[in-house]
């Protein structure tokens, strides 16, 4: 499921004036392949269709059962086109779907949902990476698109292969239910995953804070920003079906989609806190950084601090005022120092008496600290 970058921006490239409905194939697009679960509270069977035909007509001749069509990969538009005919699905949902780059919402169209969801990773990389899912449903099937082969619903096939809970009792909108609700349980652990990502950026920013650490804190708020537009537009989605017509969606079924409705909410919670906490990673790398700026000037203060009188000494004794005029008078006002026989040595004693002074000044003073 993890992708290079590029290929996000991809998803976002369209044919700018063509009609609508139009349907446009990338060169990159992975092969189509139909898988099909079919099951009721009794029997199951589960297999790969090659051909469209023998699918169709495997599900026209079990009516009485519930079917999961899961298209995978958009390279094949004749396929595309044969399940959008024979399942009415509209030539605009088919674009939607192909197009592989939509927001979270939901369509109806003549007693049938269209749904769309992202499903998300945290890549090794630290960035989101989001595939779109689109779903319809019909009287006794649920048709599931997505670009390729890699999601997140396989614990959803094991439920469904080992007949344990209610979803092979239950009708057909609580299978979209069950994916909805799979899709976004997978958002926890990436949400988990993003947490100590930020946990360790901000050990790091304890321990010793880098250049390279702030354009690391600044791409993952990037990516938090970019989860939360997806997740926004899932809650109103959920919030429509919940509104929906009892015969769209029967009430007994409306209390799991409360649920669902509430896991977007702890989610948005979590996203919201993780927003909050990279923009304090950011305060904290800019006030480490001039904390350790205001270390080194202190530092820089304390030397300056010390050498300022020596250099005035240093600089006075520097000046060579001549002791005796060109007579042979004296200058008794010129550096008697001079000449005295100890006066060098008295001098870097008195030098170094200062030195030591100010040292245990600075201290007291607390500037070592």
């Amino acid at each position: 499921m993890v992708k290079p970058r590029i290929l996000q921006q991809n998803r976002k490239e369209t044919k700018v004036g063509q009609k609508p409905g139009y349907l446009y194939v990338r060169d990159n697009a992975v092969q189509t392949r139909l898988y099909l679960i079919s099951f009721d509270e009794i029997d199951f069977a589960e297999q790969e269709f090659t051909e469209y035909d023998e699918l169709y007509k495997f599900m026209q001749d079990r009516p009485h059962q519930r079917h999961w069509l899961d298209v995978r990969g958009y390279g094949n538009l004749p396929f595309l086109e044969s399940i959008a005919r024979d399942f009415n699905i509209h030539p605009l949902q088919l674009e939607d779907v192909i197009s592989d780059y939509q927001r979270p919402k939901i369509e109806e169209e003549n007693g049938s949902l269209f749904m769309i969801s992202r499903m998300v990773t945290f890549t090794a990389q630290h960035l989101i990476d989001d595939d779109q899912l689109s779903l319809f449903t019909g009287p006794n099937y649920v048709i599931t698109f997505q670009s390729d082969n890699e999601d997140c619903l396989d614990p959803l096939r094991v439920r469904i292969r080992a007949g344990k809970g209610i979803i092979r009792k239950r009708p057909v909108i609580y299978m979209a239910y069950a994916i909805m609700d799979v899709v976004l349980d997978h958002y926890f652990p990436v949400l988990a995953e993003m947490g100590d990502y930020l946990d360790s950026l901000e050990d790091v920013l304890f321990k010793r804070p880098k250049k390279e650490i702030l354009g690391n804190i600044l791409s993952v708020k990037r990516e938090i920003v970019k989860l939360r537009r997806i997740v926004w537009p899932e809650r109103d989605k959920i919030s429509e079906l919940l509104r929906a017509d009892p015969e769209l969606v029967p009430d007994e079924m409306k209390i799991y989609f409360r649920d669902t409705y509430d896991h977007t909410v702890q989610i948005i919670d979590l996203i919201e806190n993780y927003k909050e906490t990279s923009g304090s990673l950011v305060e904290l790398y800019l006030s480490n950084v001039s904390n350790r700026m205001n270390e080194i000037m202190k530092v820089l203060t304390i030397i300056s601090s010390i050498f300022i009188p020596l250099s005035f000494i240093v600089g006075i004794y520097g000046m060579n005022f001549s002791r005796e005029n060109p007579d042979g008078t004296v200058n008794y006002l010129n550096m008697p120092e001079l000449y005295q026989p100890y006066g060098y040595i008295t001098l870097m004693s008195v030098m170094g008496l200062l030195i030591v002074f100010q040292i245990i000044f600075f201290y007291r003073k607390g500037w070592f600290r």
